[in-house]
Order: C-alpha cells, then structure tokens, then sequence
C-alpha cells in the first residue's frame, strides 16, 4: 500500500474546505491510505495541480462559483488524461442527476456528514487504487 493518497479538495469556501479535511480525519478507513489535502480555491489552481499529477481523488463543491464543480468535475473528465475519481459536493439530494451528468464517481451532500463523507472517500479511493495496481 503506498504510503499516503492526496486528496484535492477544490471550494472557494474555507469552512468546506475545513469540513472536508475534518470529515475524512488522517484515514477514511482502515484499508485505504492515510491522506494528505492539497486544498485549491480557484479553477486554475485545480488544472495546475492536476497537471503536475500526484493526485489520488477530487473532492469539488458544487457550489463554488464563478466555477462550480459539476462544471469542474465534467471538464477534468473531458481533459485530464487518467483523471482521477471525483468525490462531489452537492447542494442537495435532487442534484444526483447533475453529478451524474458531470461524470462524478460519487457524490454527497452538503453539508458534510462525517460517517458518510469518510465512506464515499473511502470507496473512491479504493477505486483509484485498484485502478493503479
């Protein structure tokens, strides 16, 4: 097992930022890695970070603006060759359908619920894992 997974965490919000970080702890689970957080407030310091590689999962808030993570989520697909999973904050529990339309490999709603968050990280993490093994 390697021995950390990055996780970029994109929200022009700190305090979701914050959520994040603290929903998801040193470890989501036993079986993934411990992570570390590359935190990113604007679109381009997220294709900068994603360029440079590293990264193990997206986690992007779909209501950041003027950049929303829908929209995000859905252009990193399209352009990021070997993106990584995509972890995405929704507003609400109707919005799935756009986090599907985005190409999310999951989503959850906001704000971040600490048992379900640490688990849908978790999931996608060993999904990216298995990916590179």
């Amino acid at each position: 097992m390697q021995p950390t997974a990055t996780v970029l965490v994109y929200s022009d919000d700190a305090n979701t930022r914050e959520q994040v970080r603290l929903a998801a702890g040193r470890r989501p689970a036993a079986d993934v890695p411990p992570v570390e957080f590359l935190e990113c407030a604007t679109l381009p310091a997220v294709l900068s970070a994603l360029d440079k590689g590293g990264i193990d999962v997206c986690v992007l808030d779909g209501e950041t603006a003027p950049a929303g993570g829908m929209g995000v989520c859905r252009q990193i697909k399209d352009e990021i060759f070997d993106c990584p999973p995509v972890l995405l904050l929704i507003g609400r529990p109707q919005d799935a359908w756009l986090a599907t339309w985005s190409r999310a490999d999951a989503a959850v709603t906001l704000p971040v619920d600490p048992v379900g968050f640490a688990d849908a990280l978790a999931s996608v993490l060993r999904q990216r894992l298995s990916v590179g093994a």
